[in-house]
């Protein structure tokens, strides 16, 4: 992986390197998802059904697996479970490590997920703040 590599594609998306090694454990996770995941995925995110925005399941990233990220807004969504308490620097320096490719990130705890997905899918509306010129 080229260090700090990356590359315009259709000038609108950014190719991010990642490290392949990550691929097959990303493989894996997309078949056994956490109930939290399975739930925004097919509730919110799934089949463009997120403002016609295109996600993709666990996204090697640089060298992170991201739960889901949606190219063209340069956005990553991680679902945090109850072991991210005990790995919040690692979760900090991730998400430094995407910014710098431009990738915002946002968090939602699996409690946010199961029990409120109706306010999730707002906050996440809210968040990318949606304008009719934006290119879709």
């Amino acid at each position: 992986m080229e260090e700090g590599f990356v590359k315009f594609i259709n000038m609108k998306q950014l190719y991010i390197p990642y490290n392949k090694k990550l691929v097959e454990i990303a493989r894996i996770n997309r078949k056994k998802p956490t109930q939290a995941e399975n739930k925004i995925w097919h509730e919110v995110l799934k089949d463009k059904q997120f403002e016609k925005y295109k996600f993709h399941r666990q996204k090697p990233l640089d060298n992170f697996i991201a739960d889901f990220y949606c190219p063209e807004l340069m956005l990553v969504i991680e679902i945090d479970g109850d072991y991210h308490d005990t790995q919040k620097e690692y979760d900090i320096l991730r998400s430094e490590k995407l910014n710098e490719y431009g990738i915002n990130v946002l968090r939602y705890t699996n409690d946010e997920i199961l029990f409120n997905i109706n306010s999730v899918h707002q906050n996440l509306k809210d968040k990318i703040n949606f304008s009719p010129d934006k290119g879709r």
